[in-house]
């Protein structure tokens, strides 16, 4: 199912104008300076925000629309990994994940014994007891992955996942979520502002400036022929590194 953000919204004095879209099994990356409006987006899809005018759609689902649809958050299927993670700190790596399965009312032995499965998947069996804050990283980004995969999500949202690791961690961890997303049937939304992030795991860049998208495409078409100055220094600064 495919999943569409048509969306107007304004906040004090900002003002997000956007249409985009993401494909069944497509990972559609979200790129822009600080305060463009990336994080905004990911929350009104969420349903962290409600939208001022336009239309959210995951399928044939209506998820918000003026002027009566609104899909509480808990409500819409969503795999949901945030740059800060937000696991429990008082729980495990293997009841957090475990946390996810049991949220689609699936019993707890059932749950756990999914739950050690995913981490497995990942090589955190022998981290299954550790809470987060002994778990490196690195580690404490898969929980976190896994976590939202054991909702069952129709469509994934990652915002900025790689951000608070260490920039000799974020290449393993690239090609840990390219794996799974590859995996993955549901559209894929990620928020970064790191053009090699998009360039590892997207299909297609939408860039958003000042609260309005100025380009979008492949990953080809947008860094062959950047249309702003912002999108052609990204380019410049990705290729210097």
């Amino acid at each position: 199912m495919t999943l569409r953000a048509a969306i107007r919204l304004r906040l004090g004095d900002f003002e997000l104008d956007v249409d985009v879209a993401a494909a069944p099994g497509e990972v559609t990356a979200v790129l822009g300076p600080n305060g463009a409006g990336k994080t905004t987006l990911l929350r009104c899809i969420a349903g962290g925000h409600a939208i001022d005018a336009g239309r959210i759609e995951l399928g044939e689902e209506v998820l918000d629309a003026l002027p009566d649809r609104f899909v509480a958050p808990e409500s819409r299927r969503l795999g949901i990994v945030h740059q800060r993670l937000l696991l429990f700190p008082h729980l495990t790596a293997l009841e957090n994940v475990a946390f996810g399965v049991r949220s689609r009312g699936i019993k707890r032995v059932q749950a756990h014994a999914q739950a050690t499965g995913l981490l497995e998947r990942v090589g955190l069996a022998a981290h299954a007891d550790q809470k987060p804050a002994t778990l490196s990283g690195g580690q404490a980004q898969r929980v976190a992955l896994v976590r939202a995969l054991a909702t069952d999500p129709a469509a994934l949202l990652l915002d900025e996942p790689f951000a608070a690791l260490d920039a000799t961690v974020r290449p393993e961890m690239r090609r840990d979520v390219g794996a799974f997303l590859a995996e993955f049937a549901g559209p894929t939304v990620l928020v970064t502002h790191d053009l090699t992030d998009a360039l590892t795991l997207a299909d297609r860049l939408v860039v958003i400036e000042d609260g309005r998208v100025t380009q979008s495409g492949t990953t080809s078409e947008v860094t062959s022929h950047p249309q702003t100055q912002y999108v052609a220094d990204l380019i410049a600064s990705a290729g210097t590194r």
